[in-house]
């Protein structure tokens, strides 16, 4: 997300104000609008902005509503008058005005203009800039094929049966290389990823090799279009943001380019970090942010089709499910042609392997599950996640929204799981309230929700949820679990504020236990960059304009807490390597998955039997001890490899157990298994 926080208690606030008079007007209005434009012709094409063949440079723009439109050429990305200025031709059975140019405009720029109720509105590089100049505020026209790296035709990246196979590491470009230490010459840009051999202070590896040898397999990068909030003319200023404001949806960020005023540079090397990271074996996640614009009546939407890309209120108000501002309209047409086809056309030009849907729950569920239809399509090891929440209320029905509630009528979408997420280590939005691995009781139940990720099993008391009331997702594969990320406090603030008494060895601990049940639970294991080796943020929450000093990722860190990084390093070579861990359907999880009868607060047992989805070990039990005292539970007589004990893991064995009587030590998970 951004600057503004979920908080699902405002989902729950807006069922019951379904039937408020609040929720009429925004009924009402949104009746007025759909009247306005429900006769409108759509174009579903990918072809608009400016294409170039053998008839010339043409530019389109889908405005069906303008009385005349034009088109502006530069001779540069900023400032001057533009040389040429065309008006455009409307084709009225598809609403775009349209002219061709046989001039030879390679490498110029332009903006459209359109001309509604008698007044031409402020020019705007349109919705469908693919190369923009410096800033933004115009589009550029590149030959692409320029911008291909070497063997960029034969780039793919890891291929994936399932999305539970997946291990996500989610980081922002500029935190992971910025840092003095990190060792990379090319700190806050997009070929830092380029980069092999690089090491800190200390001699540990950073970078692309930090990812290697942590073995997670996908990157979920924050935002990589083009935003607002930094200005290109003004590197290398110490000027920083998430990146959720955006200003064009299908051009890369110039700040992560070496020449953000080289329209070319900014592509060039994002395709140069893909393929890097693809040549690593490491997938590459695009954080995307449709659900809203980085402005309101200035913006491109705006600028294009007026009122048509919004859900406004009965005043005309932008309505502001988003909480920045404003909210887009997905449930109309060309809105939803624009989402899919941006996608697509990231998946096609960048080779992206996956989205994550920033508030997916402002878009409708049958705007996402076209995207993940026609993302499959392209590449069947693609996947699709989000927030299943909104930041506010929206005028879309509850019923059509992509809700985490509402996970089950998408195919293919998977949410994150706020249940697990709080559950292990207390509510986001009170820093010192603990959760199960930091020692507070009633958790249980809600971690055993995350376990079988928030599928129906027949020994979950669902009422007993925390968040969640009914197991909403249909399948494992449409959950995403994680204890952090970029929004609220890292782990490690958390769990220094909601441990403030405890000695650092005790937080690292709960660190520990809390990853170890993230990565055993069925679902996707999500982690935030740095957790690895117990990154803080200064206690920073909202760290989404805050300087270096909070977010960048202090790299001598690793050498101090080199044996949580092995940890983390172990437990994800565990996953990997025994598909009990990733199962595929509701019923495997029902049917394999065996709680024990425990009365003891913060203690969970339970066991994957019978060689859950393939695995060579037929039984693994594991034992979560979130209190602050030893637990002593009984374990089966039998012959048993000690996979984890005492905040070691090893997939290969720390030892044998025969059963009987175990002391799970504090904070620490017990596993074993049988072959």
């Amino acid at each position: 997300m951004r600057n503004v926080k979920n908080n699902l208690a405002i989902i729950a606030s807006s069922i019951l104000l379904s039937t408020s008079s609040i929720s009429f007007v925004y009924a009402q209005n949104d009746i007025n609008q759909i009247r306005k434009f429900e006769n409108l012709p759509t174009y579903d094409k990918a072809d608009l902005g400016c294409t170039i063949d053998n008839r010339g440079y043409t530019f389109k723009i889908w405005s069906p509503l303008a009385e005349a439109a034009r088109v502006h050429i530069y001779n540069q990305g900023r400032g001057g008058k533009p040389f040429e200025s065309y008006n455009l031709h409307l084709d009225p059975v598809t609403g775009v005005w349209a002219y061709t140019s046989q001039k030879d405009l390679m490498n110029k720029f332009y903006t459209f203009q359109i001309k509604v109720d008698g007044k031409w509105l402020d020019e705007t590089q349109g919705i469908w800039a693919k190369a923009v100049g410096v800033n933004g505020d115009r589009a550029a026209i590149i030959d692409f094929s320029s911008t291909n790296p070497i063997g960029w035709e034969m780039d793919k990246g890891p291929k994936l049966e399932s999305i539970t196979d997946a291990v996500i590491y989610e980081m922002h470009h500029r935190d992971f290389s910025i840092h003095p230490n990190s060792g990379i010459v090319n700190k806050g840009k997009f070929i830092a990823m380029l980069e092999n051999g690089t090491l800190s202070v200390n001699g540990e590896k950073t970078g692309i090799d930090h990812l290697k040898e942590l073995g997670i397999t996908h990157v979920h990068i924050l935002p990589s279009y083009d935003y607002n909030s930094v200005d290109e003319t003004q590197l290398p200023s110490n000027n920083y943001n998430w990146g959720y404001d955006p200003l064009n949806y299908n051009a890369p960020e110039g700040s992560y380019s070496t020449n953000p005023n080289d329209p070319a540079s900014r592509i060039r090397e994002m395709k140069e970090m893909v393929k890097a990271l693809h040549d690593a074996g490491i997938g590459v996640i695009m954080d995307v942010v449709y659900n809203h614009t980085a402005m309101s009546d200035g913006s491109s939407f705006e600028l294009s089709v007026p009122d048509y890309y919004y859900r406004k209120k009965a005043d005309g108000s932008f309505s502001d499910a988003s909480g920045c501002g404003n909210e887009t309209a997905s449930d109309r047409q060309q809105m939803r042609n624009f989402i899919i086809n941006s996608v697509k056309y990231w998946a096609n030009e960048y080779h992206i392997d996956g989205f994550r849907f920033d508030l997916m729950a402002i878009h409708d569920t049958e705007t996402m599950n076209q995207v993940a239809k026609e993302l499959k399509a392209i590449n069947p090891s693609i996947f699709v996640y989000g927030e299943g929440w909104t930041a506010g209320d929206s005028p879309l029905p509850i019923e059509k929204r992509a809700l985490k509630e509402n996970v089950s009528k998408m195919q293919n979408i998977a949410v994150f799981s706020d249940d697990i997420r709080d559950a292990i280590k207390g509510h986001y939005s009170n820093a010192k309230d603990r959760g199960f691995a930091t020692g507070k009781a009633g958790n249980e139940e809600t971690v055993k929700i995350g376990i079988v990720a928030s599928t129906a099993h027949p020994q979950i008391d669902y009422s007993k949820g925390n968040n969640s009331k009914f197991a909403y997702a249909s399948s494992p594969q449409q959950i995403i679990n994680y204890v952090s990320c970029h929004d609220d406090l890292t782990l490690t603030d958390k769990l220094n504020i909601s441990m403030e008494k405890a000695d650092e060895a005790d937080r690292i601990k709960a660190a520990k236990l809390a990853q170890t049940i993230v990565f055993t639970s069925q679902g996707t294991p999500f982690m935030f960059t740095g957790e690895e080796i117990f990154r803080n943020k200064k206690g920073i929450h909202n760290s989404y304009k805050s300087p270096d000093s909070i977010n960048a990722i202090d790299w001598n860190q690793k050498a101090q807490y080199k044996d949580l990084f092995n940890y983390y390093q172990n437990l994800i070579t565990l996953r990997k390597a025994h598909p009990a861990f990733r199962m595929r359907t509701a019923e495997d999880i029902a049917k394999n998955i065996v709680f024990d009868k425990t009365s003891e607060p913060n203690l969970i047992s339970y066991s994957i039997k019978n060689h859950a989805n393939g695995d060579q070990w037929k039984e693994i039990k594991l034992v979560f001890n979130g209190s602050s005292e030893s637990k002593k539970v009984k374990i089966q007589k039998a012959r048993w490899i000690i996979i984890g004990q005492d905040g070691l893991i090893n997939k290969d064995g720390l030892g044998e157990f025969k059963g009987g009587d175990v002391n799970v030590a504090p904070y620490s998970a017990f596993i074993i298994a049988k072959e």
